[in-house]
């Protein structure tokens, strides 16, 4: 073999394509992001007069189950060895913030809800970009 086909050999091993569960992990946290967005959208529209209150509470829940998936997905990946233990802990934390952004829904807490969403949304861009970043 001369060094050239075994220089391409090493440079194909170290571009493998990613593996479902790291293309599954790229989806729940592009959803994650996006449901976050679409919580962003609903909840501008509650004020002044009122809105779709079902409609951000209903979205509440489609971020839980897809951020929820986002855990299972980062924990078969760290459990595999494709992820750090420090890459998998971030979509636990952002999982368990959408509940508290739900305990703390409502009117009557927004002095807490607002900064938390704020909270929420670096913690899903966060999780978005280290999930689309090429891994080594």
């Amino acid at each position: 073999m001369t060094s050239t086909a075994a220089a391409r050999t090493t440079s194909t091993t170290a571009t493998s394509a990613p593996t479902l569960w790291v293309r599954l992990y790229q989806l729940f946290s592009v959803l994650t992001a996006l449901l976050v967005l679409v919580q962003f959208l609903t909840a501008g529209q509650l004020f002044p007069q009122g809105g779709p209150e079902q409609l951000h509470a209903a979205g509440a829940i489609v971020l839980h189950v897809v951020s929820g998936l986002a855990v299972v997905a980062a924990f078969v990946l760290w459990r595999t060895g494709g992820m750090t233990t420090a890459q998998a802990a971030l979509p636990v934390v952002v999982f368990a913030f959408t509940f508290v952004q739900a305990a703390t829904g409502g009117r009557t807490n927004l002095a807490v809800h607002v900064p938390g969403a704020m909270i929420l949304t670096a913690g899903a861009v966060w999780q978005l970009v280290t999930a689309l970043r090429p891994r080594r």
